[in-house]
């Protein structure tokens, strides 16, 4: 049996509330709020974090064999974004990564694709949704990301969900669009396309039952996703599924993510779904695709160690306006009257890619003490070149000592520094993320993530930072 063995989801920690958009701006108020990748989050970063979530139980890691990174905000053009994933969740050096970028129904092909493929494929969607200061993509948006593994029980993982059938239909339609360069997206009147979505819509879903031999009746969720709000309610009130089974599209509490919202929204119906249910996904962008799971007996003791409610809860309370407007580059700041930052340079970045990207430190054979950054030399009994590589990313540690430097060059000031004594031995210093001065405090617990630290010279410098453990947020996870 062929299907999803593993998922889990990232929800950035920030929110912005409408409400505060529209008493900045004058316009009509809005209600909720939406989901804000952090200063220092790009769709690398919030996807190696929705990974980590995914690969967190059952060994998965040395199993995957290909990795497929989907967003329409790719932090790089002409070099491949998903490698610095693969780098970060220290895969094996033969696993194909690769980007399906530039438009938002890439996270659809990606999906397919991983759920199609004869080896354990990662599917990874990932989308940093930003519009023009006031408009409707900016108040509607979200950032997030959501990763799944797609193998079957020959892959030694129990199957969560099965994969019944798909299809998809593809047209060319001019609704959505974005010039290369162009800060924001444009839009076509929305009475243009809304009677083309749900007509295609309903041809993948009926194709789809029809391949699974199933009737509208026996869908138990009901997914509907894209960036045309209009299409997407009319489609979840005419598809002709129980009323009940149509899943809420968390657009008044993270706003809509774009590439990642199918994946966001599967994983919170994976989350709370019984086994033997049916769920339909369908994804409208440029024609529509239907995916058709049947969840398993195996779903409720392999759910995500990160629940996207309980992430959506641990948000943080809303930002400033003009913060969430400073970090998307649309407020220019005074920079500090320091240096500016140098970019990272390639030969040393690929000598440590272990360090660098998998936060990897070494632990002496003979003394035991280990080693932040790596080193060859043991600092207790002076060994010489025996050492083991230890992995860090899941090690949590307690905060030893801090720094509140407003000088430092930060698009967010000032910037946190921490000194961190780490579980089981080790101490390092790094920044102090998702974070206000009253989390950097002696004591306090922390846990590491995967950032952009700075971009120089046209270079994301992406390493680990610290951010403090919150309740309800994380929880303990298994590794292999």
């Amino acid at each position: 049996m062929a299907g999803l063995i593993a998922y889990g989801a990232h929800v950035p920690y920030h929110r912005l509330a409408r409400a505060d958009v529209a008493a900045t701006l004058g316009t009509p108020p809005g209600r909720g709020t939406r989901a804000v990748a952090g200063y220092d989050e790009d769709t690398t970063s919030l996807a190696v974090e929705a990974a980590r979530v995914a690969l967190a139980r059952d060994n998965l890691r040395p199993r995957v064999g290909q990795l497929f990174l989907a967003t329409a905000a790719p932090a790089y053009l002409d070099k491949t974004n998903a490698t610095a994933v693969h780098a970060a969740l220290r895969l094996d050096e033969h696993v194909l990564a690769v980007d399906m970028a530039g438009s938002v129904r890439s996270g659809l092909g990606a999906l397919v694709t991983a759920a199609r493929s004869a080896v354990p494929t990662l599917a990874v969607l990932s989308d940093l949704r930003t519009g023009l200061p006031g408009g409707s993509d900016e108040v509607a948006g979200g950032d997030g990301a959501a990763a799944f593994v797609f193998g079957g029980h020959r892959n030694g993982a129990p199957v969560l969900a099965e994969l019944l059938a798909h299809d998809t239909v593809s047209d060319e339609i001019l609704d959505r669009w974005r010039l290369p360069g162009a800060p924001a997206s444009r839009a076509w009147e929305e009475r243009f396309a809304e009677e083309i979505y749900v007509s295609l819509a309903d041809k993948a879903l009926t194709a789809a039952l029809d391949q699974a031999g199933l009737d509208r009746g026996a869908i138990d969720h009901l997914i509907v996703s894209g960036l045309h709000a209009r299409a997407c309610a009319t489609v979840r009130r005419t598809a002709g599924a129980r009323p009940e089974a149509a899943v809420p599209d968390l657009s008044g509490v993270i706003g809509n993510a774009g590439t990642a919202q199918p994946g966001l929204l599967l994983a919170d119906v994976l989350d709370r779904a019984e086994p033997g249910e049916v769920i339909a996904l369908v994804v409208l962008g440029d024609g529509a695709g239907v995916l058709l799971l049947r969840t398993t007996d195996a779903l409720p003791a392999h759910r995500s160690t990160r629940p996207v409610a309980a992430q959506i809860t641990a948000g943080s309370a809303p930002m400033p306006y003009a913060t969430y407007l400073s970090w998307r580059g649309l407020l220019d700041r005074e920079p500090p009257r320091r240096p500016d930052p140098e970019p990272p340079y390639a030969p040393p970045a690929h000598r440590r890619t272990a360090w660098k990207y998998g936060f990897v430190a070494s632990r002496c054979e003979k003394c035991g003490t280990r080693h932040l950054p790596p080193d060859r030399v043991c600092t207790s009994c002076r060994s010489v070149d025996a050492m083991t590589d230890e992995p860090m990313e899941h090690v949590r540690g307690t905060v030893a000592t801090f720094t509140v430097d407003r000088l430092a060059h930060t698009p967010s000031p000032p910037m946190l520094v921490v000194v961190v004594d780490y579980d089981g031995g080790g101490r390092f210093r790094c920044q102090l993320t998702d974070a206000t001065e009253a989390d950097a405090v002696i004591g306090a617990r922390v846990e590491m993530t995967f950032r952009r630290t700075v971009t120089a010279s046209g270079i994301h410098n992406y390493f680990w930072k610290a951010r403090p453990l919150r309740t309800g947020e994380t929880t303990e996870e298994t590794h292999g």
